[in-house]
């Protein structure tokens, strides 16, 4: 089943990019959440998506709401990606995907003729009852994290 809005957002405890440190979403309620799942650190679309969430995360905060990248890298990697660009939120670990297993974030993909499953862009933003109240998929980088910030505003 593919989550919808206004479905409850699955709930998930993932190391972050701090060793030893993890994530609950649903210790966050009460907070506004914003989910971007991305394939790679370090790589030139997701670099640049990570790097507009920086460019913009005063606006979230400015609107209360807390900013997660996920993909699949290890919290060492994640550590590098963000102190690399000064990310200043936090990177999750879904080493095993079941998180995006759980959005429906893992899709066919190919590359060089090869096809294999991965990570599709995709952002979820999330209110403080832990419902979805948005869903962007096949992200396309340019614009989007603009497009985020106007549907939540």
């Amino acid at each position: 089943m593919t989550l919808q809005i206004d479905d409850m957002a699955p709930d998930f405890t993932l190391p972050t990019d701090v060793a030893n440190k993890k994530i609950t979403l649903s210790e966050l309620r009460g907070k506004k959440v914003v989910l971007y799942f991305y394939p790679k650190n370090n790589t030139p679309g997701c670099t640049k998506e990570s790097c507009d969430f920086r460019d913009h995360f005063t606006a979230f905060t400015k609107h209360g709401i807390d900013v997660f990248g996920i993909s699949k890298d290890n919290s060492i990697s994640h550590a590098k990606f963000k102190e690399k660009h000064s990310l200043p939120f936090t990177l999750l670990v879904d080493a095993n995907a079941d998180v995006c297993e759980a959005y429906g974030v893992i899709n066919k993909k190919s590359l060089f003729g090869k096809t294999f499953l991965g990570i599709q862009r995709s952002t979820f933003f999330i209110d403080g009852q832990g419902m979805i109240r948005a869903i962007w998929r096949n992200v396309k980088v340019p614009g989007h994290v603009e497009r985020v910030l106007d549907a939540i505003k």
